[in-house]
């Protein structure tokens, strides 16, 4: 490590125990708990039987962002963390501590399907009790949509490839997503989006009651719109196979909380937002290999290009398949 550097993280080590002193708490009970694919690091406060979570992140991380959408979920009667203590200047964050029991870590054979239908009540009570937006919330767009399938063309495909894609190419992947984007949009209710709504994010609170079983993590960057992207974010998991008999139960349970709406509808235009996920992800996990030097995830490539085949399919886009087949033909359909 270079000195500057070396500096630097001291630097922000001293903040950290600056932060946590100025406010009662000794920094020397205080330990690194985990970092994630983001900027951001948390570290636990432990103490005499009290714990607490520090969230250090950039401002660029939405932190005052991360506490109004807290405050909003607890205020729907939802587990997200307590905020304890706020330095939205410096980026600290004080939190109340979930535990370490995500549903990656608690998830077994025998309580895969009631842990995810606990996910499934979740969204359902989210979007049953949030049906007015608020305006510190920006709405999930179109451009918002393709800006992030444009990741799949900027890293995935030049790695896979071996060469930028022509002009040609982009231009139609950019006319085709964004039609498809816009009729999606437009097929759906509109409520509080989440957007990383999956196992990683997800706390097993065993000593807590109902939904409030399942604590929340990681929604700073939440939007106003479709219910059905967080519905694929759970069950087209990245980082997960999830039986599609499963999958179909979840949907259900779902549809069946909202008679109103026309589930068929309602998952062939989720298919077209599972596309975009998909898209998205394949170019962040390339991004995060060749960037940021985590080649941890991209043990999981197999499996995103396998959920965006099937999702082509169940969107039925004929013009985007068209073009996987004319540019990235291993991608046109599952196998």
């Amino acid at each position: 490590m270079s000195a500057s550097l070396h500096n630097e993280t001291l630097s922000r080590a001293q903040q950290r125990q600056a932060f946590l002193a100025t406010h009662g708490y000794a920094p020397e009970y205080c330990s690194l708990l985990a970092a994630d694919a983001s900027p951001r690091q948390y570290y636990r406060w432990q103490y005499e039987g009290k714990s607490l979570v520090l969230m250090d992140t950039p401002i660029s991380e939405k932190p005052e962002q991360f506490c109004r959408i807290a405050q909003l979920l607890r205020d729907m009667n939802l587990s997200a963390p307590e905020i304890v203590v706020c330095d939205f200047d410096q980026g600290f964050l004080l939190l109340e501590d979930l535990g370490d029991q995500t549903y990656t870590r608690a998830l077994t054979s025998d309580n895969t399907r009631a842990l995810y239908t606990l996910a499934i009540k979740t969204l359902i009570h989210l979007h049953q009790h949030q049906p007015q937006k608020v305006d510190f919330v920006d709405d999930y767009t179109s451009k918002e949509l393709l800006r992030e399938a444009m990741l799949f063309l900027e890293w995935y495909y030049p790695e896979i490839e071996r060469k930028k894609p022509s002009l040609e190419a982009i231009q139609q992947y950019e006319s085709v997503l964004y039609d498809a984007f816009t009729t999606a949009l437009a097929q759906q209710p509109h409520r509080l989006v989440l957007r990383d709504y999956h196992i990683d994010n997800l706390i097993l609170l065993s000593n807590r009651e109902g939904i409030q079983r399942c604590g929340l993590l990681d929604f700073q960057c939440a939007l106003w719109g479709p219910v059905g992207y967080d519905v694929v974010s759970l069950l087209e998991d990245a980082r997960r196979d999830v039986d599609p008999l499963l999958k179909e139960q979840l949907w259900q349970v779902y549809g069946a909380a909202f008679p109103e709406l026309n589930l068929e509808v309602l998952r062939q235009s989720s298919a077209v937002l599972s596309v975009g996920r998909h898209l998205k992800i394949l170019g962040i996990f390339i991004r995060l290999a060749i960037r940021d030097g985590k080649k941890e995830y991209l043990a999981h490539l197999p499996r995103i290009e396998q959920l965006l085949k099937i999702s082509l399919t169940e969107a039925n886009l004929p013009h985007l398949t068209l073009w996987f087949k004319t540019y990235m033909s291993h991608l046109s359909h599952a196998d």
